[in-house]
């Protein structure tokens, strides 16, 4: 705690000269248990298609229904999910109590055993074939006094080093306590402790943590300390402390710059660095890893060009809890670019429709390309030596995106979205060549009580 005080004084020192300020207390502007609740569902369809090339194979599930040697490079999945979310408000008095609760069902459309695993939309049965369905629930409560919350269960969370990611057909969770402190105007102070995450197609709340790319025994809790310091609307600061135990220690540093140029024209920086070093029993191996990436964006008008560069230097690919939990700009849709001492470069290109008469739709081209990959020095008895990481890997990736979000009538906030993403590499990466096809269609409902 003393060294998370430091860093936070040094974070608002290097921000500007302007005192801190008290915050206006949520705790006394609040109406009731019931009168500040709110409800929401969202429906949710995905259809995942992959095309595995030049040998390579659908083999993303532990247990597949079909033995790995006997799948083909064909992956599909379809199913619809639905997501119920309720948000308490608080009890007044000096200490507020509320609670929030979820409950999340999702249905096969269309899969089998020789098709599902890799993409990760559907629950699997203790033979790796896609269940009919899934579904799972929770609940935390919560306490807030002044404008610091303290909630306790299962929850969804959003930080650098521990996130719950929504990219699938249901969303993360992980249980723990988490607190959040806005006491201060433009600043929010961040900390938690959890014992597990489940992933977005599980099922049951007892399988420890995600963690993406080792592949060793897990640790038994995670914990985590930031602060946020927004200076203003166009910069903002991001320093974060965590631990995976037994495992490794992590630390981020996030910031943002954005700059208008004109009425019609801006710039914006985005940097995220990670620092990740082996702790305790180094359940994963020797860990030694800086990864780092940079990108800057051009916006004219409905136009927008972005050039990114990311490097990991450290003989293990940069991993992470929880499948959201990544920050790094070239983490995009079949590859997170974050092999050993791997460095890659990013353009990409976006056109928001407006002009053209169709506001809503925003069309997007992404290219990313890897290389300078060298795994030879990973830890033998560590978690990633199974990658099979060699010297000399490169890749490359394109993802093309067509999202179009309704803008009015009934079915207002209606979200489609089409995406076609390619990947190829040589056999000294980890990652497979693909084809994917993917289509999310969105609907929401949401109110107040």
């Amino acid at each position: 705690m003393i060294a998370l005080r430091t860093r936070s004084a040094l974070l608002l020192a290097l921000a500007g000269p302007a005192p801190l300020v008290l915050a206006e207390s949520a705790q006394e502007q609040a109406n009731g248990l019931i009168e500040d609740s709110t409800w929401s569902l969202l429906n949710r369809s995905v259809y995942d298609n992959r095309e595995y090339r030049h040998g390579a194979r659908n083999s993303g599930a532990r247990n597949a229904y079909k033995p790995r040697a006997e799948r083909n490079g064909y992956a599909e999945e379809w199913a619809y999910g639905l997501m119920g979310t309720l948000q308490s408000g608080f009890t007044q008095g000096l200490i507020g109590v509320g609670v929030d609760a979820h409950a999340y069902l999702g249905v096969q459309l269309d899969s089998g055993g020789g098709r599902a695993g890799k993409a990760r939309l559907l629950g699997l049965d203790n033979h790796g074939h896609p269940k009919n369905e899934f579904s799972r629930g929770g609940a935390a409560v919560k306490l807030r006094a002044s404008s610091t919350v303290l909630s306790y269960g299962e929850q969804r969370v959003k930080t650098p080093v521990f996130s719950s990611s929504d990219s699938r057909l249901l969303p993360e969770t992980a249980t723990g306590v988490l607190v959040t402190s806005t006491e201060f105007d433009g600043v929010k102070l961040v900390g938690g402790h959890f014992t597990e995450s489940t992933d977005r197609n599980a099922s049951s709340h007892d399988q420890g943590f995600v963690v993406n790319y080792s592949n060793a025994a897990k640790g038994d809790a995670f914990d985590l300390a930031g602060v946020v310091y927004s200076a203003s609307p166009s910069l903002s600061a991001s320093l974060y402390t965590s631990r995976y135990e037994n495992t490794w220690n992590q630390h981020y540093l996030g910031g943002t710059f954005s700059h208008a140029l004109d009425a019609n024209r801006s710039l914006t920086f985005n940097l995220n660095l990670y620092r990740t070093t082996d702790t305790g029993k180094a359940l994963s191996g020797q860990i030694d890893n800086t990864t780092w990436s940079l990108l800057s964006t051009y916006a004219q008008g409905p136009h927008s060009f972005s050039l990114g560069y990311q490097k990991v230097d450290g003989d293990t690919p940069f991993d992470y809890v929880t499948r959201g939990a990544i920050f790094i700009s070239n983490a995009v849709q079949l590859s997170d670019f974050n092999a050993p001492n791997e460095q890659s470069w990013q353009a990409r290109y976006d056109l928001a429709m407006t002009p053209w008469g169709l506001p809503g739709l925003v069309l997007s081209a992404a290219y990313v390309r890897g290389s300078r990959i060298d795994g030879s020095h990973v830890d033998p008895r560590g978690g990633y030596a199974y990658l099979g990481y060699g010297e000399g890997g490169k890749h490359w990736e394109r993802d093309l995106e067509a999202r179009y979000v309704v803008q009015g009538g009934v079915a207002k906030g209606t979200t489609v979205s089409l995406r076609h993403n390619v990947h190829r590499g040589n056999t000294a990466q980890a990652e497979l060549d693909a084809d994917q096809i993917r289509l999310a269609v969105e609907y929401p409902l949401n109110g107040r009580f």
